[in-house]
């Protein structure tokens, strides 16, 4: 199965090949499916599972917003496709353990998503950009930084 997906990929990387290693790219398709899953899930666990209704719980916060709760739901799902994606697709060659892997993914996502919120309040906040282009910005800076941290951090080769 990796393999069929593996060669799937690889055929549409010839004309990027000239900007691009076979490994990034891998990178960016594996990204972009997680982010497109992602959005998919979120719209489908929005409108489908919780019909647009809050959750009313019976101790604190006491409610959570249909748009929260949707995150909460879909945020371990695109977590599992996006690690499971890195492991098989993108960091094949690394010998670390797949324990160890998970943990250090989940550490990079985790301060992903406080640096996606701080970085998102900053840019709107105080230097008053419009929340679109603040999460463009975010998101291409975050998957930059990523890239980095995922191959010499969580997924790094042994020396």
């Amino acid at each position: 199965m990796r393999k069929a997906v593996l060669r799937f990929i690889d055929f549409f990387y010839p004309p990027f090949s000239r900007w691009l290693s076979i490994h990034t790219f891998r990178y960016i398709v594996s990204g972009g499916t997680n982010t497109a899953s992602g959005i998919i899930l979120y719209f489908l666990i929005y409108n489908y599972v919780l019909h647009q209704q809050d959750i009313i719980l019976s101790f604190p916060p006491e409610m959570i917003t249909a748009p929260v709760a949707t995150l909460i739901i879909e945020a371990p799902l695109t977590f599992i496709i996006g690690f499971t994606l890195n492991k098989y697709l993108v960091f094949t060659k690394s010998e670390l353990k797949g324990r160890i892997q998970l943990f250090r993914y989940g550490i990079v996502v985790s301060t992903n998503m406080m640096l996606n919120f701080a970085m998102i309040k900053i840019m709107v906040e105080t230097f008053h950009f419009y929340p679109t282009i603040s999460k463009f910005i975010t998101t291409i800076v975050l998957a930059l930084a990523s890239y980095f941290i995922q191959t010499h951090f969580s997924f790094r080769l042994k020396k």
